[in-house]
């Protein structure tokens, strides 16, 4: 019998379990669109930053450095200290840089360019090894630079590497002794006088077919210790460590004649820290 208007009305809730099926799934389609709606609006703003940074330059590693040095920040990377040098050195003296800064960076230049000097194959020519020390040392520390380096590159030294006694390589031969800085550093810094770590990798050796003494790489540390003196920074003394030395490579070795072709085409290099 149906209900009249004026008659009571039951409401009846069912469980959870026995809901329509409709309103569970209505309930369930509003996250559903709202995480649509944000991944939507994620979307674009991703599109638009990708529009509007289209065309503009790269700024690249010099607009980088411009910044450090407007800022006063000191770039750093995984390898250590970035290079710098913002004072390069022009003049030369008997064919070695000279001139250097009144700085901390103007002392590791002048020890890196005097390491090159001291591991160069003039060494193991008298006339050329005074020349050199006359060049780079404090005057009153010449003399016994002088006796010390005349000692190291003897007659015993020279013969070792295949020279004859007024350091000449024999017919046919290039005798090859490079040093190459990889990094300094200055040790108990002062205006007056400094110590300067350069960290060197080195070639020496005879290039030549049957070479008794073939060239080969070392790593070594050399200490210099430098005062200012005359104008610039001279040596006063120095020592030598072996390493570190970094893990060999598996590059093939070169042929007597790449290695000697390398040495008469390519040159060296003065160095600014």
């Amino acid at each position: 019998m149906p209900l009249s208007d004026d008659q009571p009305h039951t409401r009846t809730r069912l469980p959870v379990g026995e809901q329509p099926s409709s309103q569970m799934n209505a309930r369930q389609a509003r996250p559903l669109r709202t995480l649509l709606t944000v991944l939507l609006v994620v979307t674009l703003l991703v599109l638009a930053i990708s529009i509007a940074n289209r065309g503009k330059p790269d700024p690249g590693p010099a607009a980088g450095r411009s910044a450090d040095r407007a800022t006063g920040a000191t770039a750093t990377s995984g390898a250590g200290p970035a290079p710098s040098g913002d004072q390069p050195v022009t003049a030369t003296v008997n064919g070695i840089a000279a001139g250097f800064p009144h700085t901390d960076q103007g002392a590791q230049s002048a020890a890196a360019n005097y390491a090159v000097a001291i591991g160069s194959a003039d060494m193991f020519r008298a006339d050329s090894r005074h020349t050199i020390v006359t060049t780079i040392a404090d005057p009153a520390a010449a003399q016994g630079l002088q006796t010390r380096l005349d000692q190291g590159f003897g007659a015993e030294t020279v013969a070792r590497y295949g020279l004859d006694a007024q350091g000449r390589a024999p017919k046919g031969f290039t005798f090859v002794s490079r040093t190459v800085p990889v990094g300094a550093r200055a040790v108990g810094y002062t205006d007056t006088e400094t110590k300067v770590e350069v960290w060197c990798t080195g070639l020496n050796g005879l290039a030549g077919e049957r070479s008794v003494q073939p060239v080969v790489a070392s790593w070594f540390t050399l200490t210099l210790d430098l005062r200012w003196t005359g104008g610039d920074w001279k040596l006063t003394d120095y020592a030598s460590r072996q390493g570190p030395a970094p893990m060999p490579g598996d590059e093939q070795a070169a042929t007597a004649e790449e290695i000697t072709g390398a040495v008469q085409q390519l040159g060296g290099f003065r160095y600014a820290r």
